[in-house]
This record gives C-alpha cells, structure tokens and sequence, in this order.
C-alpha cells in the first residue's frame, strides 16, 4: 500500500493546499508551527491530504497522517521526503519533536530518543549518538574545579549582556559561554557569535562556544502540538532544563547564568489578568526594554500599598517592597548640608508593590495572585 503514495511539496502561494494542511493539522491536534519554511503532503484518489509534514532549518515539524488512514505507511513516505529535502539543503544532522504516545512511529525510521518531558513531548535525532559525541565536542571546556554556564541569544548582545558576562567572570574561575546557534534572530548567529567572542576576550576564565542543536530558544521551541501557552513554557523550560543538566554535568558546570531576550510570557500573563484594577501597572517605553527581574504595580496610596501586601501575606502570597526608603533620605547622604526633596521618589517608594515574577509562574499562579489582588482592593 505504502508504494501507492508520494508527497509533493505544499506551494507557499497555495491557499488550497494550506487550508488542507490546517484543516489535517487540526483533526490531528496540531496547530501549523509559526516557524516553517518548507511543507509537503501525500493525497489520496481525490485530491484530499491525507499527511502533511514541514521543516525548519534541520527539525522535522508538523507531522500528521489523516486518522482513517494510518496503518498504511504514510508516515513513512512523509518522513523520507522532508529527510530528502533536508539532504538536499545541506542538513545531515536532523531532529524532531513529537507527543509520547507517537514517539514509537518514529524509531523505525532512524530516530532516536535524546530526551523527553513526561507526557507532553519526546525530543529525538537521527543519530544514534549525536548526544554523546556534542558531549565530547565540548571536552576541550571542561575542568577539574567547578565552573559556571552562561546562556545568550544576544540578539543583539548588549551592555546587560556584557554586565552579565563580566559577572558570571569575576564570580567564577572557569565559564562557559553557550552563544544560541539558531540562525533565527535579527542578528544573523555568525555576528552574534563574533560580538560575544570580542566583548569576552578580556576574559582569560571565559570560553565562548555555540550552543548547537540541543539548546533551543523560546523563540523557535515547536508548540504546535501543545495547546496551552503555559504548557509551553513549562515543557520548554523543563526540556532545556534536562538537556542543560546533562551538558553541565560533562562540563562539571555548578552554576548557570541566563541572558533573557525582552520578552516576558509572565509579564504578558500578569497584564491579562490585572486589566482595568484600580493601580498603575508597569509599562515599558516603546523603543526600550525590560528583564522583567519584578512586576511591580503602584498602589494609590502607602495605606492602600500596606493594606494590600498584609491581605496577600494572610493567604501565602509573598510580595515585596525592594526599595522602602528613598536612596536620598539613607543614613549616607546624612551628612549633605542641605536635604533636596524628592517628591516622585518618595511617592514611589511609599506606594509600589512587587507580585511574585519568574519565567515559570502558570496562568493558573498568576490568576490565583491577580484574583486575590483585586479583593485586596475592593
């Protein structure tokens, strides 16, 4: 049966076979990957698609055969076609992502399990042995005393990036850089590179080194089988997380340092679920960016903040004032001979509030948080 079928290529012009292509993906619970630059099919007698397959750069995504007709080896003749097409761009070296209970479909055809994220997502490639020898390409960069990793896109790289590197430099005797590889971002992955390399050169205990294949940015992580955004974020930080233990663990790396892009999943959540409360919330200026290291609304008053940050704590809900005391009123500047008044300083301090932030709160934290927030202020 399976010699019956062949794939052709999915036209990007093609509107038809698109809508076919999102239609199969949706029967099959997948939604089209935003990051796709080639797709294929396989149609039956009548012109309907009964597989779809796509790549981007050397992954294989949007796998998906039509449910009446499994069994008949599509998945095969898909798959041959999109490694065909990557041999024909150069790309020998190939990964794919998948759900767990489709994993098994895979390893006939040269696959092989690097690591999974228990029931959502099965990572392989199709080398038996990729893993090890990236393993052993990072050799030259391991060392007897502990060190540290730093991981960037740095796209581009800039002054927080470098306050960053010269960080993790002075805490650690040893790091290793990881520059992510993914020719994906506004600056090429070659530039990127060089700006890193020469901005650490003054660093005699840093060593900068691309990522490759088995760091993956948030950016390009494939979620199309993945209905949930929070679902999303955990899988990917929780894949990264276990590749990026096996890496350190080779490296003897005891300590990571993160370079953040300026984008928040948190940040966006928090904005979503706090529209129209009565407080200010936090808003980035066009054109500038934010680590989003807090989230940090201002309350209308100091009574109101107080009220509010007492009503969280009773039901566990940690927040926090960083900076109470404005720097100008600090028993370092009691010696000045005349005391300026700041009047927007002190309003501040007297009426902000920092909400729980880390890149792994889910929309379920978050709506807990915000729900109990606008209690606090009714």
């Amino acid at each position: 049966m399976m010699d019956e079928y062949f794939a052709v290529p999915i036209s990007p012009t093609n509107k038809r076979a698109r809508a076919q292509m999102d239609a199969l993906l949706e029967r099959e619970g997948i939604e089209r990957d935003r990051n796709l630059t080639y797709s294929a099919a396989i149609y039956d007698d009548d012109g309907q698609m009964i597989a779809t397959g796509s790549l981007f750069e050397n992954t294989l995504r949007c796998l998906a055969v039509d449910g009446a007709h499994r069994g008949e080896g599509l998945m095969a003749v898909i798959v041959a076609h999109l490694v065909q097409a990557q041999l024909e761009r150069g790309n020998t070296h190939l990964f794919l992502y998948t759900k767990i209970d489709s994993a098994k479909f895979f390893a006939p055809l040269g696959f092989t399990e690097i690591a999974r994220v228990d029931g959502r997502l099965v990572f392989m490639e199709n080398r038996r042995d990729g893993f090890a020898r990236y393993l052993k390409s990072l050799a030259p960069y391991a060392g007897e005393r502990p060190g540290a990793a730093l991981v960037m896109n740095a796209n581009p790289f800039t002054l927080g990036h470098a306050a960053l590197a010269e960080r993790a430099a002075r805490e650690n005797e040893r790091v290793v850089l990881f520059v992510l590889s993914e020719d994906r971002s506004l600056v090429p992955y070659k530039d990127r590179l060089a700006m890193v390399k020469a901005a650490c050169a003054k660093y005699d205990n840093v060593s900068v080194v691309s990522s490759g294949s088995y760091m993956i940015s948030s950016a390009t992580f494939p979620s199309y089988f993945l209905k949930d955004a929070d679902i999303v974020t955990r899988t990917h930080a929780e894949l990264d997380a276990t590749l990026f233990t096996r890496i350190a663990t080779a490296l003897n790396l005891t300590r990571r340092y993160v370079g953040e892009e300026p984008f928040s999943h948190t940040t966006s959540l928090y904005n979503e679920a706090l529209a129209g409360i009565p407080a200010i919330l936090p808003v980035v200026p066009e054109g500038w960016y934010s680590s989003w290291a807090q989230y940090t609304l201002r309350l209308r008053s100091r009574e109101e903040r107080d009220s509010v940050q007492s009503e969280l704590k009773a039901q566990g809900i940690p927040t926090m004032v960083y900076y109470p005391k404005p720097m100008h009123t600090q028993q370092a500047f009691d010696g000045l001979k005349q005391y300026i008044p700041c009047p927007v300083t002190e309003e501040l301090c007297a009426t902000v509030l920092s909400l729980p932030m880390h890149p792994y709160l889910t929309r379920e934290t978050v709506q807990t948080v915000a729900d109990a927030l606008r209690r606090a202020l009714k």
